[in-house]
């Protein structure tokens, strides 16, 4: 299949064949947990790309590359392939963006789910985002869960996620995929790691693929992901600094003055 530029399309090498697969799907969105769960996946493991997602409902421009060319904003679905001692294959689905409106979005993310269930004939699906529950920094994050049923919440007995504690909506793919794939009787799973709401919250995306590593038997170095928190940490304990002398000097300045003088 080739690319239509005026809807959205999935082009994919032929000839691949998967072994029960499952879909992780990391894409931008709150604290860019998805996106840095789907990366950090694809590069420890060096996953294959082997399809790629083109729609006029992305963002209307191309990235620039290193060769000094250019691609096509787009999603990307990579490949890891089971080892002996797993039984299902790893599709992980990431990319430079989500669509752009509301009809985008929905027209995207049920290309995405159909493409999955008839043309890869997946198994299970698993969403991942950023979840904020107030504006105070998290230090230990949770994971939080939403799923297409009861019985897979069953699935996560035992486990770190928490379900039925978070409120509010799931903006784009991480809730609508799910969604879809409910309509067509799939089971997935929505894993949201809790976020401080930074613009790339790694302790959140490392407390997500804490609970992937357990479920699906990966071994997964964190090590980078630990360095991006140490950053993290020392920059927001600046800011600290710096707002608490702020607030000091702020009151220093508005108290008044300890022995006044007066004119007699």
């Amino acid at each position: 299949m080739t690319m239509n530029p005026r809807k959205t399309t999935i082009v994919f090498k032929k000839g691949i064949t998967l072994r029960n697969p499952i879909l992780i799907v990391g894409l931008p969105g709150i604290g860019n947990v998805g996106k840095l769960v789907a990366e950090h996946l694809r590069r420890e493991y060096k996953a294959k790309k082997f399809a790629t997602l083109y729609s006029p409902y992305l963002p209307d421009r191309v990235v620039m590359l290193k060769n000094g060319m250019v691609k096509l904003s787009n999603n990307s679905f990579y490949l890891l392939k089971a080892s002996k001692n797993v039984k299902n294959d790893i599709v992980i689905l990431t990319g430079d963006a989500q669509g752009i409106s509301s009809r985008g979005r929905y027209e995207i993310n049920t290309k995405i789910t159909e493409f999955f269930k008839e043309k890869l004939k997946g198994s299970f699906i698993y969403t991942i985002g950023g979840y904020t529950p107030g504006n105070t920094f998290v230090k230990d994050p949770k994971v939080f869960g939403s799923a297409t049923s009861k019985q897979v919440i069953a699935q996560f007995k035992g486990s770190e996620v928490v379900f039925g504690k978070s409120k509010g909506f799931i903006m784009g793919s991480a809730g609508l995929i799910v969604a879809f794939a409910k309509m067509r009787h799939m089971d997935a799973v929505c894993l949201m790691g809790e976020t401080s709401m930074l613009d790339v919250d790694a302790s959140a995306a490392k407390a997500v693929l804490l609970v992937l590593a357990k479920r699906l038997n990966l071994h997964i170095d964190l090590s980078k992901l630990d360095k991006i928190i140490e950053e993290t940490a020392k920059i927001i304990r600046d800011l600290e600094r710096q707002v608490s002398v702020g607030t000091q000097l702020e009151k220093l300045h508005k108290e008044p003055e300890a022995h006044p003088s007066y004119i007699r």
